[in-house]
């Protein structure tokens, strides 16, 4: 994780000197502050890979070494068949749409966010999946 939180803190670097660069030339206040939010992301997001790789054994992508098969393995685990994102995508849709078209839509839409929520918070407590 130390090489990715250095090309994170290097794109941060890049992104604000862009930024900079951009304020000045364009003088447009919303590409420049997209540009120094965007910064910011960079830094956090470097920031925590570089603060978190002092706490986790070194990984094959920190040997100069290393082979590709040497970060083989499992990854984690991803449920295999879920409905629990559908009805999320659902209910956001409908959320979004419901700020365009009318506030009424959203008397639709916070039911199935909150039943695709708590299906998926709750996949793996009951049912067939209750042992994995």
């Amino acid at each position: 994780m130390k090489i990715q939180g250095k090309m994170f803190m290097w794109l941060s670097v890049f992104v604000l000197a862009m930024a900079v660069v951009y304020g000045v030339w364009s003088k447009e206040p919303a590409g420049t502050t997209a540009l120094f939010l965007a910064f910011g992301l960079c830094i956090m997001i470097g920031f925590y890979l570089g603060f978190t790789a002092r706490r986790v054994d070194a990984g094959a992508q920190d040997n100069k070494e290393a082979d590709v098969a040497d970060d083989a393995g499992e990854i984690g685990f991803f449920s295999p068949h879920s409905w629990q994102p559908l009805s999320l995508a659902t209910g956001g849709a409908l959320a979004f749409l419901g700020v365009a078209v009318g506030w009424w839509l959203l008397y639709f839409s916070v039911p199935l966010i909150l039943i695709g929520l708590w299906g998926w918070v709750f996949e793996y407590y009951h049912g067939e999946n209750r042992t994995q």
